[in-house]
């Protein structure tokens, strides 16, 4: 049975107030490819709305703080540490994103840390949308996470 159904299969948000405290962690990742051009503009930072890499960032920053707000079944959390990266990548060409996040609490953080990259990743559009609409999102997904019932898991290199 999945976590968040009741006996008669309806979603709700899983009691958590039984599990252990414990130190949880995660790492996500995700990519945004554009044309060469545009990437040269956000290189070059001469992206009329500004600094994308900057502001992406602090997107998603503030992405992974409102998670309970955007995923119905999360629960709030208060996150003790939150780090997003924005950097670019010639060979896409484009900009990559990293989100690491760590809480003390009785559920896992991967949620923050996947929403952190997309958000990131949906900033990026918006700051460059105007050098180029067909801009797409690549590969958003977990690369590690730790603590909790189901322990530490990591993925393995080149796994879907």
């Amino acid at each position: 049975m999945l976590s968040h159904l009741d006996a008669a299969g309806k979603a709700r948000m899983v009691d958590v107030g039984g599990k252990p405290v414990t130190q949880r962690a995660a790492v996500a990742e995700g990519a945004i490819r554009m044309s060469r051009g545009a990437f040269e503009q956000v290189a070059a930072n001469q992206v009329a709305k500004g600094d994308v890499l900057a502001v992406a960032e602090v997107a998603g920053t503030l992405g992974a703080k409102r998670t309970a707000e955007l995923i119905p079944l999360c629960h709030p959390l208060g996150l003790d540490h939150l780090e997003v990266s924005a950097s670019l990548d010639e060979d896409l060409p484009g900009v990559r994103v990293r989100a690491s996040v760590r809480a003390v609490g009785r559920t896992g953080v991967e949620m923050e840390a996947m929403t952190a990259v997309a958000v990131a990743l949906l900033t990026v559009y918006d700051m460059v949308k105007s050098a180029d609409r067909r801009m797409e999102m690549l590969d958003v997904r977990l690369l590690e996470k730790s603590g909790g019932t189901h322990g530490d898991w990591r993925r393995e290199v080149d796994a879907p």
